[in-house]
């Protein structure tokens, strides 16, 4: 990555966080709120340190970790129309916190959402790989993908349609719409050690990512296990959507948009684009949920809601780019 490019990413994000830390209800300034992080400062300071920090701190794992993923995605299948939720884990994890809202279990266990999402990943993770077989390739691993998602759709649909509680439908609703109102350093604790788990194991694949863009018969000739770049793929992916739909519900278009944006500045790389990517998924989601505080503060509007709106007008740009240019 060039390091004029790196300088204003990282410049970037560290701004957006920081200003994401002094926007909210609470009437104070930016210096009093900074401040407040670090000396007693009476209620401002709870407000900074539980509920202000855990936020921003989520909402920069997501979106790295949302960026991170789709670059990788789009660089193994040589696809930029490919996003992290192709392989289907986040339908899988919905499903998993539907259920817990549907049965009340999330409601009788603090832990209860979020680890029925973790464990709806986790099912999703044995299924791919169960359906593309150990040595799939990549159409073998969106077929499997496909079919995964429209099958935890349609039980997510299921579930809605038979619920007899209309309270736990609309909770249901909500959930699924995305946010990080009201998350606090529980949330943090679950998915921080997820994502950067599979932040590792992808920021890892640069190489044969890159040796990929010659085709998978030269890749194997210069020496990429793609079994095992393609398993690492999955579980760094599916460790990332986990921990992100298991606090924060389903955010989509991150994943999509960031890399779409900076393949041209990075040289079309994937190996560069994989960091670059997770600085940029960070400033989207960063600048999406301060935008979430001061558009219509009073009715809540969804972080997820907000990033659609934002991301599929991106999405239909590049579709009637790739039409024009004969794609």
């Amino acid at each position: 990555m060039r390091t004029a490019l790196a300088l204003s990413l990282i410049l970037g994000t560290v701004v957006l966080f920081l200003v994401s830390l002094v926007i909210g209800p609470a009437e104070a300034g930016p210096g009093d709120s900074l401040a407040a992080l670090f000396a007693d400062h009476g209620p401002l300071t709870m407000v900074m340190r539980e509920i202000r920090l855990p936020r921003a701190i989520l909402a920069l794992l997501i979106g790295a970790g949302l960026g991170l993923a789709g670059a990788a995605m789009q660089g193994y299948l040589r696809n930029p129309l490919a996003d992290p939720g192709l392989i289907g884990i986040s339908g899988t994890a919905a499903l998993g916190a539907v259920l817990a809202i549907q049965t009340g279990f999330a409601g009788g266990w603090a832990l209860g959402l979020p680890l029925s999402a973790l464990a709806g990943a986790l099912a999703g993770v044995f299924a791919i790989l169960a359906l593309a077989g150990p040595r799939g390739g990549a159409l073998a691993l969106i077929l499997a993908g496909i079919a995964l998602s429209a099958l935890a759709g349609a039980l997510t649909s299921l579930v809605l349609n038979l619920s007899p509680n209309p309270f736990a439908a609309n909770e249901i609703v909500f959930w699924m719409m995305g946010s990080l109102a009201d998350r606090s350093w529980r949330d943090v604790m679950i998915a921080a050690p997820l994502i950067l788990f599979g932040a590792l194991l992808l920021l890892r694949l640069g190489r044969g990512l890159d040796a990929l863009t010659l085709g998978e018969d030269a890749a194997g000739a210069m020496g990429i296990d793609l079994t095992r770049l393609r398993l690492a793929l999955v579980i760094g992916t599916a460790a990332i959507i986990a921990g992100a739909t298991a606090v924060a519900g389903v955010i989509g278009f991150v994943g999509l948009v960031m890399p779409h944006l900076l393949r041209r500045a990075v040289g079309a790389r994937p190996g560069a684009l994989l960091p670059a990517a997770a600085l940029g998924g960070a400033m989207m989601l960063l600048a999406a949920d301060i935008a979430t505080r001061l558009i219509l503060p009073e009715r809540d509007l969804k972080l997820g809601v907000l990033t659609a709106l934002v991301g599929a007008p991106l999405f239909l740009r590049m579709i009637w780019r790739f039409r024009r240019d004969g794609f």
